[in-house]
């Protein structure tokens, strides 16, 4: 009976391999190629130290027949600014770091609100202070003090052209009294 099995199963196991044998596989394909054009990268700017004060910009458009690439760099003037400025304060002159930062509004208006004016012709601290309330055309545009000084020197300029008018007044009062 053993034998019998064993014959049995090694008849099933050559008709199977003979059957995988006698078996073709064809396979089809088709190979569909692209004709699309490459596409067009934006060059890439690199920019890899914080102290070059350089902002690289890049731009790219495709069409079906037709690429363009364009980049370019932008120039920080604040962080150009920013290094004159660490420059002269590491070479010991400190007011003239101070004052070069002071050329922008929002440091000329921190300066003021932390109650120390910025330094104006070689002037610091009150002197600056005055300075200031005198010359209001030479604060910084965009500050936010500007008009407020601006306002300051227009009264008292109206006040004083009231005094000579008053004054003027008075004398002609007193001219029509004596004669």
């Amino acid at each position: 009976m053993k034998l019998l099995i064993t014959i049995l199963f090694f008849f099933t196991l050559v008709a199977t391999i003979t059957d995988v044998k006698a078996e073709t596989n064809t396979v089809s394909s088709t190979v569909v190629t692209n004709s699309t054009p490459p596409t067009a990268n934006a060059p890439t700017i690199m920019n890899n130290n914080s102290d070059i004060c350089k902002l690289g910009i890049g731009a790219s458009v495709q069409n079906n027949v037709l690429g363009l690439a364009s980049g370019y760099v932008v120039t920080d003037e604040f962080c150009e600014t920013l290094r004159a400025s660490r420059a002269m304060y590491q070479y010991g002159m400190k007011v003239a770091a101070v004052a070069l930062l002071c050329q922008d509004p929002r440091v000329w208006d921190s300066m003021l609100d932390a109650g120390t004016p910025c330094p104006a012709e070689g002037l610091i601290g009150t002197e600056a202070a005055n300075y200031w309330k005198e010359n209001p055309s030479k604060i910084p545009v965009g500050s936010k003090f500007r008009d407020d000084y601006t306002i300051v020197v227009k009264d008292e300029t109206q006040q004083g052209d009231f005094d000579a008018l008053k004054n003027f007044g008075l004398m002609a009062l007193t001219l029509f009294l004596i004669l």
